[in-house]
């Protein structure tokens, strides 16, 4: 039978370590991975915890990928974001984007202070992007932390034949389709079918369709970022044609989002050790 002592040196979860566990870690080579996500509305047909399940499964899928013994660390999710844009719905929760910053920081500070200067900031929110590189950068000033930022929508998604994941997404859906449309609807069906109401999903027009016909530089989705809340793009809180939605294409995306994850964190190990610097060609800053 096996006990806590034999417990491998890397269990994944920083929470599942003990506080005398980190005298024996490499803390030259541990990252420390912290996901961020939201708790926010997604229109009748999904539940409000959309973002924190595809996080949590994309870090499940990506701790499975890594080698044995690899030095990663997920800490706990961060479940409520900045989401004022979804405020109108019932049950959308959201922190003030000075009160997420200063926790997603401070949460930070303390992953230095245990001796792990290496940070992945894991997104699946697209309405915190800013956020989180302005406190991935902060992170790197002040404590010379080796910090990347980054969503699960950038990452190459390449299923297990070697196609991309993406393309059983249309480019409507994709250039529209920005909120609880075909692409989540299928990772929850994926992830947490008993939570997804299919009864209830529809294409759900985006506004952002008709500005896109009608005006060349405000509608070409590149040149100018419209401040918007989600009844502006739909009243029902959704953008995208869920009702197209799959579990077959919501696996493709977790496991292909899953493996660039673990992929993303292997090239972390190997980065050089000259990566960061506090010298200049100019002397003392």
């Amino acid at each position: 039978m096996s006990t806590a002592d034999d417990a491998p040196a890397w269990p994944g979860h920083w929470s599942d370590l003990t506080t005398t566990d980190f005298a024996q870690l490499d803390r030259d080579r541990a990252i420390a991975l912290l996901p961020v996500a939201a708790t926010e509305q997604h229109g009748p047909h999904l539940p409000l915890s959309v973002d924190a399940t595809i996080a949590d499964g994309i870090v499940a899928e990506a701790l499975r990928e890594l080698p044995p013994g690899f030095p990663a660390l997920a800490l706990p999710t961060q479940t409520v974001g900045f989401s004022p844009e979804h405020t109108r719905f019932a049950g959308t929760l959201t922190l003030r984007a000075e009160t997420l910053m200063r926790v997603w920081t401070e949460i930070g500070e303390c992953v230095a202070a245990s001796g792990v200067k290496k940070l992945v900031l894991f997104n699946s929110h697209g309405g915190q992007v800013g956020a989180l590189d302005l406190v991935a950068r902060d992170l790197r000033a002040r404590l010379g932390m080796l910090v990347y930022s980054l969503s699960w929508f950038n990452l190459p998604l390449v299923d297990e034949s070697g196609a991309d994941a993406n393309a059983r997404f249309s480019a409507d859906e994709h250039r529209f389709g920005v909120h609880a449309g075909d692409v989540e609807t299928s990772m929850m069906l994926a992830l947490s079918p008993q939570r997804v109401r299919m009864a209830r999903s529809s294409d759900f027009p985006s506004s952002s369709r008709i500005r896109a016909q009608g005006f060349d530089i405000l509608g070409n989705g590149r040149s100018a970022k419209l401040a918007w809340m989600m009844q502006d793009v739909n009243p029902q809180g959704a953008a995208g044609n869920a009702a197209a939605a799959s579990a077959e294409k919501g696996r493709a995306l977790v496991g292909a989002a899953g493996r660039a994850l673990a992929a993303l964190l292997q090239e972390i190990d190997r980065l050089p050790p000259d990566t960061l610097t506090e010298h200049t060609a100019f002397g003392a800053g």
